[in-house]
């Protein structure tokens, strides 16, 4: 007998068939066709519990899809206006998890958990875009992300009834939440319980990888395990419950402290965590703030701080944070330095003695290539900071307590270099984390505090908190 939360789950999906297409309040343009309307009405049904049908149709119109569309806006961080608008359609389309982002599974009783300790799990069928060893070991290696920081155990078995059972199945494969092909939902899991609970289901749609290509099957499982667990999505973009996939690297994984505290806070913490931080989203107000890289990239000034960076654009009111891998899975997940060089088009991103270059979005061929290539020592480990000023065509680097000078134009490191950053740049200090240069000022910061630095009077004209970056 089915559970009666998988039974109310059913018939609101039933439900779910007989919706007439509501008005979707959207930006006055050409750009959405009627069926990208329908694809958010989906959307919006699929994941923030838009109802309808012909027996309430009257009572539903363009406000309440307006509200659902705020609570979505709210919970990705952005501009909340209860319209459709480009920004929104494409996190629409970006890759996900089925489960819904709020409601706290508004299917099922809410806290949902284990009452036990020791879980057993079943690998169903396979996927054929990997081995059943890869397969094996990307399940294996996804539970014990949630072991090692709780008392739960994890014990494979081959046949029979499991706690949590696995499988790979495609469309309507016999829960009632059907899949939709490649993109688009990528796997589901129900929280825990009889019969389905604690279930993960994987779109065999998709392609599975154990590497950045496709969708990589370890970041997906450990995701909905997460679920399987108890956990619902968190609107924390580092977290390894934010319900958008992002390639975030297959080596040295480590759970974010969001996810920590959200499964410690159903099962307790653990005796055998080995790491004793795990990565914080950064917050751009914290009072000490501080900052690894700063550059702009055709006009928009991009903030890197950890795995993250803070898009700033001039028509965009808030700044949006993102992990850097969702942009390049191929750069590392922290960076040194960068910089743009305006003549060129291309920014410049430094990771210990390696750099690339971008060109708009796209790493360009031949990178990365090691800073020696520049001019610097073969003993330089790192650069702390980059800066390229616009009207003398050299870029700056910093270093420790020492900067160089570049000539972009003859692609030489300038005669009379390293030279010591106090004395050429009084007043910020020996170290530099950070440097943009704008509107004939150079910013240098230094933890939480941010020098504004005068070009042309070669002075410090301000002080300012390194967060006034986001006008906190």
């Amino acid at each position: 007998m089915m559970h009666p939360s998988l039974v109310a789950a059913f018939f609101f999906l039933l439900g779910l068939s007989y919706c007439l297409t509501l008005p979707i309040p959207h930006e006055d343009s050409d750009e959405f066709t009627t069926e990208d309307l329908r694809f958010a009405e989906r959307y919006l049904k699929t994941h923030y519990n838009l109802r309808s049908s012909p027996a309430n149709i009257r009572r539903k119109n363009a406000n309440t899809v307006a509200a659902k569309l705020r609570e979505m806006q709210s919970f990705f961080g952005l501009e909340v206006t209860g319209i459709l608008d480009e920004e929104t359609y494409e996190l629409m389309q970006q890759p996900r998890c089925g489960v819904p982002d709020v409601g706290e599974y508004n299917f099922f009783p809410r806290k949902l958990k284990w009452s036990k300790n020791n879980l057993t799990y079943r690998i169903v069928n396979y996927t054929r875009d990997l081995t059943r060893a890869e397969v094996d070991r990307a399940f294996k290696k996804a539970f014990k992300v949630w072991s090692e920081v709780t008392p739960l155990n994890f014990t494979r078995i081959r046949s029979g009834t499991a706690d949590i059972m696995i499988s790979f199945g495609t469309k309507e494969h016999g829960d009632f939440y059907p899949f939709d092909g490649p993109s688009g939902l990528l796997a589901h899991a129900f929280p825990p319980g009889p019969n389905f609970g604690g279930d993960a289901h994987f779109d065999d749609d998709e392609t599975w990888s154990t590497d950045s290509r496709g969708y990589n099957l370890f970041l997906v499982a450990a995701h909905e395990f997460g679920h399987s667990l108890g956990l619902e999505h968190s609107r924390d973009p580092g977290a390894l419950m934010f319900p958008i996939y992002t390639y975030t690297g297959n080596t040295g994984f480590l759970l974010p402290d969001d996810d920590v505290q959200g499964i410690q806070a159903l099962y307790g913490a653990g005796g055998r965590d080995p790491h004793h931080k795990h990565p914080k989203t950064p917050e751009k107000c914290d009072e000490n703030l501080s900052l690894d890289a700063i550059t702009e990239l055709r006009g928009e000034t991009m903030i890197f701080k950890d795995r993250f960076f803070w898009r700033l654009h001039p028509q965009m009111v808030e700044a949006e944070l993102v992990l850097i891998k969702s942009f390049w899975p191929e750069l590392p997940n922290k960076i040194d330095a960068a910089y743009e060089n305006p003549i060129k088009d291309h920014v410049i991103i430094f990771r210990g003695r390696k750099f690339w270059a971008l060109n708009g979005y796209d790493i360009i061929e031949g990178y990365p290539k090691k800073i020696y290539e520049l001019g610097f020592p073969n003993e330089m480990k790192t650069i702390d900071g980059a800066v390229h000023i616009k009207d003398t065509g050299k870029t700056l680097f910093f270093t420790g307590d020492k900067y160089w000078s570049y000539d972009e134009e003859n692609q030489v490191m300038e005669k009379g270099y390293p030279r010591r950053i106090e004395e050429e740049f009084p007043g910020i200090g020996n170290r530099v984390d950070a440097v943009y240069q704008k509107n004939g000022y150079i910013y240098f910061f230094n933890g939480p505090l941010q020098f504004q630095y005068s070009i042309w009077s070669n002075r410090v004209v301000r002080v300012l908190k390194t967060n006034s970056m986001f006008w906190c």
